[in-house]
Order: C-alpha cells, then sequence, then structure tokens
C-alpha cells in the first residue's frame, strides 16, 4: 500500500502567512510537507491572502506543492460566491472543499439538517468539476443534540459523497470518541485532520492518549483516506517548530 501524502493546514502558521505567503509555503516545503490547506475562505473573491489563484497556483508549484484541501466558510457553497469558490480551486488542483466550522448550525437540530441541506445540494452542484465538499471537526460538534452528537446527526443526513474529515484531536478534546465516526461512517474520510490530545504542552502524534496505530488502521483500510494533514501550531501560528515536530513524529511512525 503507499502511503498517505501528508499536508499541513497552513492556519498552523497562520501569522508567517500573514508576514509572507510565498516565504511561507517555501519553508513548508523545506520541512517535508508535500502539501498545504489554506483556510477562511468565504467566495467573495477569487484569492486568497492578497493573492490571485494563478499567483497562488504558481507560488505552490514553484515549491513542489499540492493543495490537498481548503477550508471554508460555509458562505463559500452559496450563491454566487460557489462559482468564485470553483474557479479558485480548480485553478488550485484541489478537488476537496471543507466547511471549516459552522458552531450556530451544529447547535441545534433545525440548524444541523439546513447544513445538511447545503452539503448535498452542493455535492450535486460541484459534481460535473470533479470536486467535493465536507465538513471539519471542532470540539463543539460533538456536543449531544437530541440524544446524539451533532456530528453524527450531520453525517446520517448527509450523502456518502459528502467528505468527512475527522479531526481526532479536536473531537477527543471535545469530548467525543474519535474511532467511532471512523469505523460507522466507511469510505467518508477521504482527508483526515491528525492531532494528538490527552497530555499538556501541545503534543505532537505519539506524545498523548492517540492510539496512533488504530487510527491508520481505520483511515488507510476503512476509508482509503488520499490526505493526512497536520493542523498544530506555536503561539499565535509564528514559527515552523511544532509543524515541523509534528511531522518528524509522523515520519517515525513510519507515515
Amino acid at each position: 500500500m503507499s502511503k498517505v501524502p501528508i499536508g499541513l493546514q497552513l492556519y498552523s502558521v497562520r501569522g508567517e502567512c500573514a508576514r509572507d505567503i510565498k516565504g511561507t509555503l517555501a519553508r513548508v516545503a523545506e520541512i517535508g510537507y508535500v502539501a498545504a490547506e489554506p483556510w477562511g475562505y468565504g467566495g467573495e473573491k477569487v484569492e486568497w491572502m492578497g493573492l490571485s489563484a494563478a499567483d497562488l497556483r504558481a507560488a505552490y508549484d514553484a515549491n513542489g506543492l499540492k493543495c490537498c484541501g481548503i477550508h471554508l466558510q460555509t458562505t463559500a457553497l452559496l450563491g454566487d460566491n460557489l462559482q468564485r469558490t470553483i474557479e479558485l480551486n480548480k485553478t488550485l488542483g484541489n478537488r476537496f472543499l471543507i466547511i471549516a466550522a459552522d458552531s450556530a448550525r451544529m447547535a441545534s437540530m433545525a440548524g444541523i439538517e439546513e447544513l445538511a441541506r447545503i452539503l448535498n445540494d452542493t455535492t450535486d452542484k460541484l459534481a460535473p468539476e470533479g470536486l467535493f465538499c465536507g465538513y471539519h471537526a471542532h470540539g463543539f460538534d460533538f456536543k449531544i443534540v437530541e440524544g446524539d452528537t451533532a456530528w453524527n446527526h450531520l453525517f446520517r443526513r448527509t450523502r456518502h459523497e459528502v467528505i468527512m474529515q475527522m479531526d481526532v484531536g479536536n473531537c477527543a478534546n471535545g469530548g467525543g470518541d474519535p474511532y467511532a465516526p471512523l469505523r460507522e461512517f466507511v469510505g467518508r474520510a477521504r482527508t483526515v485532520h491528525l492531532k494528538e490530545w490527552g497530555t499538556p504542552n501541545n503534543p505532537v502524534p505519539g506524545e498523548g492518549k492517540g492510539d496512533w496505530p488504530e487510527i491508520f488502521r481505520l483511515c488507510e483500510e476503512v476509508h482509503k483516506t488520499e490526505w493526512y494533514v497536520v493542523e498544530q501550531e506555536d503561539e499565535s501560528g509564528l514559527g515552523f517548530g511544532t509543524p515541523a515536530r509534528a511531522l518528524k513524529a509522523l515520519r517515525a511512525m513510519g507515515k
């Protein structure tokens, strides 16, 4: 089985991105990541961090990086924003359009059902373009709403094509069970965020309570995960020490 490639969620180095996005991408590649995932896109313009889609793609290409996904605001999938979102991501060569968080909708059953409709409807609109949408895990997604977690309600109401971007650390830190959804929603975790939990001092994989052999088994055998993504940072997203340490830890585990 070929190894799952590893990218970095650029929110991890957001302070560096604000200073110099091109230099940040160069450093991400130098550390050893093969891809990067932008964050915070809202669909208002076909650009990110002040760079046009073409210039951003050129910066990726110059450093041999792939775009392994993008974290969106829900608004990026709505109305006229969707076409700009499609244009940006086709230029970047990215297929995975992931809502980063929607705490307001995930707080009630009515909101969860609305979010499920948005994801299902967008799936139909993206299919001709070869693109996919999905939702990323935060701790609040594992609060109980009408007898079950908001996360479970959402993915039981969305189609198989809607990507379940589990973040195992966020799930565990929110009181959820990061293994159970990976066992239930088979084949939907096409991209997964790897984050440790359970011990102080910002642990990287292998330093906390995560059962990493089981996480990797579920991802690789049950989901055929296409991208692992690290989202861990130093304070204020400045510096590259923690992202570098996380990648080194994953490499030591054979990833």
